[in-house]
């Protein structure tokens, strides 16, 4: 059994791209690994040090994660700030991470052009908090895009740096995790690209049927087919392909034949999309709303996901503590 390790920042509100995209495969995980599902809140502090509303932020990303379906009792759900064997380990990495690969890593010549007044050494060191979320619990795989693909090489470094200093088998060499199969990719409502966070663009499992029924209707197509069977348009496909993620098959066949044979009013294809997506967010909606006024529960949840992360966090620094050669008086 593998042991999987996902980090999830507290940025925004999940939409449909997030749940098809990535937490349906955290679900499948879960029910076939030991999973360790953790709030980025350190994280979030390389770019947004003002963290007035982190901890609503943190609620939000925990209750929607539960209501879309992870499961505390199969997987360790947890806030990275609650296991500050995590920032131990960061430290102890840092010796063994170099000025000048981490002045050369994509994300952090992209941050400081962004934000070039907040050059931060945590934003430098990113990528070594990254391998410490990842080596804290000996993680073997890690489901990473291709924006972090370069990071999670540097924690495979930086775990054989110290695995060779020490001459020690004692890190594994993190793997990047693909699900066995390609991403799904959820177009957004703006006619190209990917569902993004975007107002204009995403549809968030919060939202309520009245906002759905507004943003859907409002979503870019074109003038309509010229003629029979034609190819479509890219707005018109990314319609489609929202639908064949929320809708019966029979209702796709039924609209992609209007479309072939020239009848489609697309009024209709996007009232019903709008329908499909209502009864299928409607379920996660009503668990935000519950689980958004069920404090005692969360907490619960989050206290039980910080006791679990410890244990495994605690065995792995007192290890590299041993490795190392520290007295460990305390321990």
């Amino acid at each position: 059994m593998d042991i999987i390790l996902s980090g999830i920042r507290p940025t925004g509100h999940l939409h449909l791209g997030n749940y098809f995209g990535a937490v349906q495969n955290f679900i499948e995980l879960q029910n076939a690994h030991k999973c360790f599902f953790f709030i980025a809140d350190y994280h979030s502090l390389t770019t947004h040090p003002d963290s007035g509303d982190l901890k609503e932020r943190v609620k939000n990303v925990i209750v929607e994660y539960l209501a879309a379906g992870l499961d505390p009792e199969k997987a360790v759900l947890y806030v990275q700030s609650d296991v500050e064997e995590v920032a131990e380990l960061y430290l102890l990495l840092n010796m063994f991470a170099y000025k000048g690969e981490l002045e050369r890593t994509a994300s952090f010549k992209d941050k400081a052009r962004m934000h070039p007044n907040n050059i931060n050494a945590g934003l430098l060191t990113y990528p070594v908090l990254m391998a410490a979320d990842v080596l804290i619990h000996r993680a073997t795989k890690v489901p990473v895009g291709k924006d972090q693909e370069q990071h999670l090489e540097m924690a495979r470094n930086f775990a054989k740096r110290f695995n060779n200093f020490y001459g020690v088998k004692f890190f594994p060499e993190p793997e990047a995790y693909n699900f066995g199969r390609p991403l799904v990719k959820v177009p957004g409502l703006e006619g190209s690209g990917k569902m993004g966070k975007s107002d204009n663009n995403g549809i968030f499992l919060y939202e309520d049927e009245k906002s759905i029924r507004k943003k859907v209707m409002r979503a870019v197509t074109d003038s309509g087919p010229t003629q029979i069977n034609q190819e479509m348009s890219e707005p018109v496909k990314n319609i489609f392909s929202l639908m064949k993620l929320v809708s019966t098959p029979d209702t796709v066949d039924f609209f992609t034949e209007k479309f072939n044979n020239m009848t489609i009013r697309y009024g209709d294809l996007k009232k019903q999309l709008a329908e499909d997506i209502i009864q299928f967010v409607k379920p996660i909606r009503e668990k935000i709303i519950s689980l958004s006024s069920d404090d005692v529960y969360i907490n619960k949840v989050l206290k039980a996901g910080a006791e679990k992360a410890k244990i495994s966090a605690q065995e792995t620094v007192k290890e590299v503590r041993d490795i190392i050669g520290f007295m460990n008086n305390t321990k």
